[in-house]
Formats: structure tokens, C-alpha cells, sequence
């Protein structure tokens, strides 16, 4: 395992004792692009941090390429690049002097230092902007120049906090292009994220973890066919006051899994949709169907039931 992170826990002292991360135990196999989800305040960003050298932990142990980042932190962040929430491009330099002085800064020669910018530039489609600054560039970009810098190395394991926060749509998608094409370079990815989306769309195995606890793990398949149900139907009531009796009806019904209640209707977990549709409608007409929608299991579907509904600071 390339990352191991063993008992791992993290205590801020201070007015409030406040546990971050409560006993953490995670291995990350080589080459695998591995996701740590959670809602805010989870304790995603703080295991990262101590697996990057930034943050010490209170316990337990982190290695990276079998070296322990606590005890070895100089040779430990030769082998990690780090792309953290936040831009910290440098204002003063060119993208080019960027990617530049960090080769340099990691021993690279100075001719080394420029085919391997060089190189980073056009990987990442941003060789015509070479000579622009920080300042110039939208969100998208800055972030493909992060992460070509976080690379610039030829680190082992690159960890990606929230990558996509504050990116557009086609930001997005040009990130998750870039990332995909890390695994070509035999890149290990760890990333933190809450798009649900994002997670399944590029990790192999994901975590979800909240109040500093892992609470599973699995590959996204497994995780969405761990609902128990092939297809979803919200249904939306103009009388969601009087659930009770339209849920046992629809829970008595061939193919149904489960049931369960909404603000304003019902939630129906199908293992079939083989002529249930018309069940579920005909049933729950008598009750005052407004609207009905289909959907298929989701990674956000298993994080909710993990994690609840109530909104995090």
C-alpha cells in the first residue's frame, strides 16, 4: 500500500476540545485514485493535512511510500504533491516561472527545470498562456496549473483537496480529464471532495467519513448497490400529512424494498421496476399524487443516509 494511514486522530485544544479525526485507519493502493468524502467539517481536509506534512497528528501513524510523515517530513514530501482548496499560485511569477522554480526548488537543474515546464505546459494544453499571471487566468486554468506543478516532481501519491470548488461545469470536466490522465503516469490520487458526482465519476474506491470517523468503504458500485434497490421513485403528495397508511400500502407491493417518508411524500426503494410503476401510481392517486420521479441509486443517495439531512457549519 502506497498510502497507510494507522489510528489515526487529531485534537485541537483550546475554549472547546474539538476532535477532528477520531481513529482513522485507511490503505491506499498504488496507482489507485482513491476519494475521501464527507460533509463539511468531517475531518477530510485535516487527515489530509497530516498526511502532507502541514498538520501533526495526535496520534496514530501516516506513511507515504512506506515513509513516516512524521518522523521523516523532508522525505516524505519529496514523494507527494499537494493541490490544496485554495489558489497559492504565485502572484509575482508566470505560469511558466511557477512550475518553473518549483522544479528547481526539488533539485532539478536549471535545464531540467525548463523541459520538464515545458513539458507540464503542454500536457495541460496551457503552453500559449506560458507568460501570463495568476491574475489573468480563470479558476479552470489556475487549477490545471496547480496541479501541474503539484506533479512537477514526479511525486508518487498527489492529494487534490475539494479540486473542484468554485470551478463551471466545463472547469470540471477538464479536471477530471486531468486527473484521469494522472493514473497514465503512475500517479496515485487521493482527493477530498462533496460532489458526489466527482467521486463517482473518478474514484475507485471512495470513503465517507463524518465526525472524523470512517463510517464505509467501498468501490462506488458496491456503495450504490449497497441501497438494495435498482430503481427510485420520489413521490411528491398534495397530502404528505397522511403518510402512514399510503406507506404500508405501497410496502405491501411485488418488488418493493423499503419505504420511507419525505417533507412532502414518500421515498420507494424498488428491487424491479417490472410493472410496479402503475402500482405506485394507481395506489398512491388515492392519496393525492402531485408528481413522481424515477431515479437510480447514487453515491449522494448513501452519503444522506450516512450523514443526515441537517445542514453543517
Amino acid at each position: 500500500m502506497i498510502v497507510q494511514i494507522e489510528g489515526l486522530r487529531k485534537i485541537y485544544e483550546g475554549k472547546q476540545c474539538v476532535t477532528a479525526v477520531d481513529g482513522i485507519d485507511l490503505a491506499v493502493r498504488a496507482g489507485e485514485l482513491y476519494g475521501l468524502l464527507g460533509p463539511n467539517g468531517a475531518g477530510k481536509t485535516t487527515t489530509i493535512s497530516i498526511c502532507t506534512t502541514r498538520a501533526l497528528p495526535t496520534a496514530g501513524r501516516v506513511r507515504i511510500a512506506g515513509v513516516d510523515v512524521v518522523g521523516s517530513p523532508a522525505l516524505a514530501r519529496r514523494g507527494i504533491g499537494v493541490v490544496p482548496q485554495y489558489n497559492t499560485l504565485d502572484r509575482a511569477c508566470t505560469i511558466f516561472e511557477n512550475i518553473y522554480f518549483h522544479c528547481l526548488y526539488f533539485g532539478f537543474s536549471a535545464a531540467a527545470s525548463r523541459q520538464r515546464t515545458e513539458e507540464l505546459l503542454a500536457q495541460f494544453h496551457l503552453a500559449e498562456r506560458t507568460k501570463a499571471y495568476p491574475a489573468q487566468l480563470s479558476g479552470g486554468l489556475a487549477q490545471r496549473v496547480q496541479i501541474a506543478r503539484a506533479i512537477a516532481h514526479y511525486p508518487k501519491v498527489l492529494f487534490l483537496d475539494e479540486p473542484s470548488a468554485g470551478l463551471d461545469p466545463q472547469s470540471r470536466i477538464a479536471m477530471w480529464d486531468a486527473v484521469r490522465g494522472l493514473r497514465e503516469q503512475g500517479i496515485t490520487v487521493v482527493l477530498t471532495t462533496h460532489y458526489m458526482e466527482e467521486a463517482d465519476a473518478l474514484c475507485d474506491r471512495v470513503a465517507i467519513i463524518d465526525h472524523g470517523k470512517i463510517l464505509v468503504e467501498d468501490s462506488p458500485a458496491a456503495l450504490k448497490s449497497s441501497v438494495g434497490a435498482e430503481t427510485i421513485y420520489e413521490l411528491d403528495l398534495r397530502h404528505p400529512e397522511s403518510l402512514d397508511a399510503l406507506q404500508q400500502q405501497i410496502c405491501a407491493l411485488q418488488g418493493v424494498a423499503s419505504v420511507e417518508k419525505l417533507p412532502s411524500g414518500l421515498r420507494v426503494y424498488a428491487r424491479t421496476a417490472d410493472g410496479l410503476l402503475p402500482e405506485i401510481v394507481k395506489t398512491a392517486n388515492h392519496h393525492g399524487l402531485r408528481d413522481i420521479s424515477i431515479t437510480e441509486p447514487s453515491l449522494e443517495m448513501v452519503f444522506i443516509r450516512l450523514t443526515g439531512r441537517d445542514l453543517r457549519e
